[in-house]
């Protein structure tokens, strides 16, 4: 069985070209299996590289679809300079334009730089308009994380400088009217949970005959909340409560009540005032 394996492996083949008549022997040659595969292995390789060679060095890769050709690359270097052109024209047409303005408005024409400086400087408007953006946010997070003392005690703030709670979010049905309406009546459905607009101490939680179960809450700086016609009451007088955190549900539990809606109240230093001015709902 060794021996049949060893001339398996070591058996070759020959190839040779005769004369049909004489018989006569013109070229042969000798190959084995390893041989022959190493060469058409070497010969590709060769064809390859040497195709690769012709489409990267010569006008055949011209042909290769999607590539550009000479005519393209020309066209394209055309249109850059169309485009640097009108370019230039639009920034004549602009100098031309202001300085028409200020002919007419009896001033010294601009000169082209001055123009240009003009541009910079308007983008640095941008720019400081954008800075001045986030620092709104950033100034707007400092407040919210002060009124949940984050920071630590907080000062009385006059009111225009707090940041509310939305009570509820919902529909204003009846505005306000400091003589003969002087709360807000929103509208939003039966379940839905009322949270404090402010930190707070809870100072009534009870049932009123004309006004239903009403919950009031005295905040710091002299504000005093009221939520009215609710059907359920979460917190008890003397509890502390946080900006958001839910005090009541809605529902038709008083005697006057149209509807599912939550009375608000707000009073500041002893007067009503007009939760919209403040609040967001």
């Amino acid at each position: 069985m060794a021996n049949d394996n060893n001339k398996r492996e070591t058996r070759k083949y020959r190839i040779a070209v005769t004369d049909a008549l004489s018989h006569e022997r013109i070229w042969s040659r000798v190959f084995s299996r390893p041989v022959t595969i190493a060469a058409i292995v070497s010969v590709s390789v060769l064809l390859l590289l040497l195709l690769f060679l012709l489409i990267a060095y010569t006008p055949l890769r011209t042909f290769i679809p999607g590539y550009p050709d000479a005519r393209a690359r020309r066209q394209a270097v055309q249109n850059a300079m169309r485009i640097d052109s009108l370019e230039t024209q639009i920034l004549q047409w602009e100098l031309y334009t202001e300085n028409l303005k200020k002919v007419v408005a009896g001033e010294e024409p601009l000169l082209l730089d001055s123009l240009i400086l003009m541009r910079q400087a308007a983008r640095e408007e941008v720019d400081t308009a954008f800075l001045a953006r986030r620092d709104s946010l950033l100034r707007a997070r400092v407040v919210e994380s002060e009124q949940f003392e984050v920071a630590g005690p907080r000062r009385n703030l006059p009111i225009e400088a707090l940041a509310f709670y939305t009570p509820v979010k919902g529909v204003v049905s009846q505005g306000f009217d400091r003589a003969m309406h002087p709360y807000l009546d929103v509208t939003a459905p039966s379940g839905s949970t009322v949270m404090s607009v402010l930190d707070g101490t809870v100072v009534f939680s009870g049932w009123d005959d004309a006004e239903g179960y009403t919950i009031a809450i005295q905040h710091k700086g002299d504000i005093l909340s009221v939520y009215k016609h609710n059907e359920r009451l979460l917190r008890k007088p003397g509890d502390a409560v946080k900006a958001g955190t839910p005090v009541a549900l809605i529902g038709s539990s008083a005697s006057l009540t149209k509807g599912d809606h939550l009375r608000f109240e707000l009073w500041y230093e002893g007067e009503a005032v007009d939760p919209a001015a403040y609040i967001s709902f």
